[in-house]
């Protein structure tokens, strides 16, 4: 994603609360204003049954920024607005789909004849297929699988040690990345 072309639409208004994502993805995406001075904002679309999700939000949260949280299972993105992430992501239907899991396995998602375009309208259908979690920053756009990929696009970078939650570390005690 550019800023710019895309980015008011992924931007919360700088009145919404953290608590906002409740509302879910309706009001998310109609509250685009752009930013505050000196105040980034961003996006996780989140499941929290996820351990890499709430690693990623543990880290967006560590940098100092209170994200606007989507629950996308609950409130998922319409086909159109699923389509401009992946592509703002710089990935296909395949790589942005989740293979894990009965769904996948019993619409037989593996096999090569799958085309994007029925990926994309069954990720619509079925939110749990859509990989995640997948954060939007003035930055960029990325599926931040593993969640250390989030800092390439954080605006503002933690200089605190920072450990996932099986303990492995992301950031040292000097303050640098590991991984």
């Amino acid at each position: 994603m550019t800023p710019g072309r895309d980015a008011n639409r992924y931007w919360h208004s700088p009145q919404a609360s953290a608590n906002d994502y409740r509302d879910g993805w309706e009001s998310f995406k109609g509250t685009g204003s752009g930013h505050t001075a000196g105040m980034a904002l961003v996006t996780i679309f989140h499941n929290p049954q996820c351990g890499t999700s709430r690693n990623t939000l543990a880290l967006i949260r560590h940098a100092g920024i209170e994200p606007q949280v989507v629950l996308y299972l609950e409130t998922p993105p319409s086909r159109e607005e699923l389509a401009a992430l992946v592509r703002d992501c710089g990935l296909t239907a395949r790589q942005a789909m989740r293979d894990k899991g009965g769904l996948y396995d019993e619409l037989q998602l593996a096999e090569p004849h799958w085309r994007d375009e029925q990926l994309l309208d069954l990720m619509a259908q079925h939110p749990a297929l859509i990989n995640r979690p997948i954060v939007v920053t003035p930055l960029g756009t990325r599926l931040c699988r593993p969640c250390e990929r989030v800092l390439d696009i954080l605006p503002t970078q933690p200089t605190a040690p920072f450990a996932k939650e099986d303990g492995q570390v992301v950031i040292d005690a000097q303050g640098r990345r590991v991984l």
